[in-house]
């Protein structure tokens, strides 16, 4: 036997004499799903030990399992007898669960409640088939809510907050469980999220100044600006809360948990498309989207403003703000002075500025034209004349 064999061989035969990893009641452990028997689903533990959860527990309302070999689950250590050490993803109905209510309650592990109405304060919650327990108004989820209209008849895991009277008095809370497990998946957002990533989440509620979105762990801001490549009037037009969206992200700022999403950045710019279709010295309609002090910003298609500066708002006459001569929201038309694809730029003038500069350009124009019409006429006349007053001079002498 050469050196390889003998260390091989070493090393199997302490694996064989590995102690059972221990557990503590209530630990949790991520483990891996090796076989499902007829009343057992077995989980890989590590060392020699073998693991298993009733299987029961992964069962649907058709009846089907849940779960398959090599899934990975998260567990909870509950009791071992021999070498077989029995968990469960939370503790559920039936005689065995109530028997476990106070061991879970000691060593925080889910059970589950169905919740059957509500009460003053919050919800009556059913644990272990008849067990009684209150859940407050504030411990249902991460947000306080009122009213049982979306809770009564779910069930749902619950933590024991409080146990009391061998069982009579049993407060519960979802909330906590809600929090362990976005603190989970924030940190692995933390070294998984970059910015520019796309990225799928919730639309959590929705303000003036823009929409937030929960995208599972951390919940950030889709400013108003980044909902969409135009402008955007009324945001409740656009969103609704719950609706799923797909947004890039902006910033990450983990240590004073603000983080900002864009909507747009998941849509194609149509300021290519759009501009493309403008050209110098086109007549068009638009409608006023913005005033500033310099000017007035005129929507000219999705994604496209354009701005009439001050100076070409006035036709000719000085004015002290836009306001005097257009309002946001009306519709005026236009001509396009300038494009600049580049800077993303289009600048304008007011069409009826425009018309009526030109219109006083052709009046002097016929001004100036009859003048000197008039002008080439007297002095044929005049030359007429001389020209016959010659002659009569002539023939008189």
């Amino acid at each position: 036997m050469d050196e390889k064999q003998e260390k091989s061989f070493a090393e199997m035969f302490d694996q064989g004499f590995q102690t059972p990893e221990r557990f503590d009641p209530g630990q949790q452990i991520e483990a891996r799903v090796v076989r499902i028997g007829g009343d057992s689903v077995f989980l890989d533990i590590g060392g020699k030990s073998e693991g298993y959860i009733r299987r029961e527990e992964f069962l649907s309302k058709d009846g089907t399992v849940s779960v398959k070999e090599g899934d990975l689950i998260n567990a909870y250590f509950l009791s071992a007898e021999r070498s077989e050490m029995l968990f469960t993803t939370s503790l559920g109905t039936g005689p065995a669960a109530r028997a476990h209510l106070q061991e879970a309650y000691a060593s925080r592990i889910p059970v589950e409640g169905l919740v059957v109405k509500e009460v003053k304060g919050g919800f009556e919650i059913k644990l272990a088939g008849s067990l009684r327990a209150f859940c407050p108004f504030s411990q249902i989820d991460l947000r306080r809510v009122e009213g049982a209209d979306d809770w009564e008849g779910k069930s749902l895991p619950f933590l024991i907050t409080k146990y009391d009277e061998a069982g009579r008095n049993i407060v519960l809370s979802r909330r906590l469980l809600l929090e362990n497990e976005r603190k989970e998946q924030r940190e692995k957002l933390r070294e998984q999220l970059v910015v520019g990533q796309l990225i799928k989440g919730k639309i959590s509620s929705i303000r003036d100044f823009g929409a937030f979105v929960d995208i599972g762990g951390i919940e950030g801001l889709i400013p108003v600006s980044e909902i969409g490549w135009g402008r955007v009037e009324d945001i409740h037009a656009i969103l609704e809360p719950g609706q799923e969206v797909e947004v890039a992200v902006l910033k990450l700022d983990w240590e004073n948990d603000r983080f900002s999403f864009s909507l747009k950045q998941t849509m194609t710019d149509p300021w290519e498309e759009n501009a493309q279709k403008l050209h110098e010295g086109d007549f068009v309609s638009g409608l006023v989207v913005r005033l500033t002090t310099f000017g007035a910003f005129v929507n000219l298609g999705e994604g496209v403003d354009g701005l009439i500066h001050i100076s070409n708002l006035g036709g000719g006459r000085r004015i002290n703000h836009p306001r005097e001569v257009v309002t946001e929201g009306e519709t005026v038309e236009v001509r396009i002075d300038s494009i600049d694809l580049s800077q993303r730029r289009v600048g304008l003038s007011l069409a009826a500025s425009v018309k009526a500069a030109e219109e006083e350009v052709r009046e002097q124009e016929e001004v100036r034209s009859y003048i000197k019409k008039e002008t080439i006429t007297e002095t044929q006349t005049m030359g007429t004349l001389g020209d016959l007053l010659k002659q009569k001079l002539k023939g008189k002498g």
